[in-house]
């Protein structure tokens, strides 16, 4: 298996532990993503990846962090080798929630970054988070946005929104990230809304160190634990751990091109 989205490689999160889940993660057979948030942890993404086997690396400045701007990611790009372990743009999007970047920054931030997709070729890890009730909603900005850039691929990381936002990413044919939040909800329409995802648009992740799955809820995530996503949906699906595996590391490898 492949963990499609953590933070392994980030120092702010794992510190002593860092190398030791890497090597649990490993032993356990299942490779992972390292995923920027900002520009230093897109450089410590690189950096991780560059140096442990089975690990490769996203960079992208998080909506929150946009107004710190983004121009180390175009530098790792512009000094990117054939060898690189950079196989995407991520985590960028649109943040409405907490606001912790203007909303004219977000979204300048995201076009920048989309364009950096589409001028290298890179599927990108969408973040997108609606703000309160009776505020104006994150996806009006988020699709129109979207269209503007032809050729885009990628996957609506953590999803947890509503179907018509899911139809209209898969009629973008982009495909969704589920992760521990799925397998504690208890929210029957995000239930429901899960378990319609088809196989060939699902990926797996673990967000590490965030959302840890149950039954370990209140530890510290990991990307082994990406496992027990996958083990939870194939139980709810009723079919073979070994046919979900697969098909959500053939998903993997097919957009990343890994």
């Amino acid at each position: 298996m492949i963990d499609s989205h953590c933070h392994l490689h980030d120092t702010e999160f794992f510190t002593d532990n860092r190398e030791q889940f890497y090597k649990e993660t490993v032993e356990a057979n299942i490779g992972m993503i390292c995923v920027g948030t900002d520009q230093r942890s897109s450089r410590q993404a690189v950096e991780f990846a560059a140096n442990h086997e089975f690990t490769w690396a996203a960079i992208g400045v998080h909506p929150h962090d946009t107004k710190d701007g983004w121009g180390d990611v175009k530098t790792l790009l512009e000094n990117k080798t054939e060898n690189s372990p950079i196989v995407a743009i991520g985590e960028i999007g649109l943040d409405y929630y907490y606001n912790n970047s203007p909303r004219e920054t977000q979204i300048e931030g995201l076009e920048a970054q989309l364009q950096m997709a589409i001028d290298y070729d890179l599927p990108v890890s969408f973040h997108v988070r609606d703000g309160a009730k009776g505020q104006p909603s994150v996806w009006d900005d988020f699709w129109p946005i979207f269209d503007n850039f032809h050729g885009l691929r990628g996957v609506l990381h953590s999803f947890t929104d509503t179907r018509d936002n899911l139809e209209k990413g898969f009629s973008r044919n982009l495909y969704v990230g589920l992760n521990g939040i799925s397998t504690f909800t208890k929210d029957q329409l995000q239930k429901e809304l899960f378990a319609s995802i088809p196989l060939e648009r699902l990926l797996l992740e673990t967000d590490a160190p965030f959302l840890t799955p149950a039954p370990f809820r209140g530890n510290i995530n990991k990307p082994e634990y990406v496992r027990l996503v996958a083990e939870y949906w194939a139980k709810q699906r009723n079919i073979d751990f070994d046919v979900l595996s697969q098909a959500t590391l053939h998903n993997t490898k097919e957009l990343f091109g890994i």
